[in-house]
């Protein structure tokens, strides 16, 4: 991606709606942790919307890398993470299922806000079908475009916010150690596989291992998953 000035009202919206979605996830994590007993993330201060208590826990994953694989590739990378008490985990295997499932529980919801918007402003003619479709244009602004205008804007951060939280929840739930899923599957099966993944977590490099075959498995599901969106936004 050739990055210019131009290119920075998009790269603005993007981080936006990335630190939003982010935040959300984790600090989902948090609460249903603390409801469930364990208030390690709460006392941490990761039970809150507040961008900044993310950041500064994570603020590689929160700021330089977004913007550096945006300036990249044209679309944004980067992690966050919530602390919990892992004696809790094993104790309530169940719970720590819960807590693992909100945070794709999460991004879900907020695709399924951005979804129902969409759709009701092009009920309004506000929004009408673009000649092409994209990552950041599900819809476009209707009647004469403005590339400058508020409502342009807002088809492409709701684009994003329905795609990328889309694309997030369906990653983090693939069953892979760190990932959510794998917190998933540990809380549900804890004396099988939960104890073979609670192994694979005493190696550092396994972690980046999980990684690196998620992303290859998770790459074939992105076109599909893009496809439901688009049948979901204008069936």
């Amino acid at each position: 991606m050739n990055f210019g000035l131009a290119d920075l009202p998009i790269l603005g919206i993007w981080y936006i709606v990335f630190l939003f979605s982010t935040v959300a996830h984790e600090a989902a994590h948090g609460l249903v942790a603390h409801i469930g007993g364990d208030s390690t993330a709460y006392h941490g201060g990761q039970v809150t919307l507040d961008p900044l208590a993310h950041i500064r826990r994570s603020p590689w994953g929160m700021v330089l890398i977004p913007v550096l694989t945006f300036v990249q590739m044209g679309w944004m990378m980067g992690w966050a993470s919530t602390p919990y008490d892992d004696s809790w985990g094993k104790r309530f295997p169940l719970r720590q299922a819960l807590m693992s499932l909100a945070g794709p529980a999460t991004n879900f919801a907020l695709a399924l806000i951005g979804i129902v918007a969409i759709k009701a402003l092009l009920a309004a003619n506000v929004f009408d079908v673009p000649y092409s479709f994209s990552f950041t244009q599900l819809v476009r602004q209707a009647g004469e475009q403005q590339a400058g205008s508020l409502t342009h804007g807002l088809a492409i951060g709701l684009s994003v916010l329905v795609n990328l939280n889309v694309l997030l929840g369906i990653f983090n739930l693939l069953p892979i150690p760190p990932l959510d899923g794998a917190g998933i599957v540990e809380g549900l099966f804890p004396n099988t596989i939960g104890k073979l993944y609670d192994k694979m977590r005493e190696v550092p490099i396994l972690q980046l291992v999980g990684l690196l075959l998620a992303w290859n498995l998770f790459e074939p599901l992105s076109r599909p998953a893009f496809l439901f969106v688009f049948g979901l936004v204008h069936g």
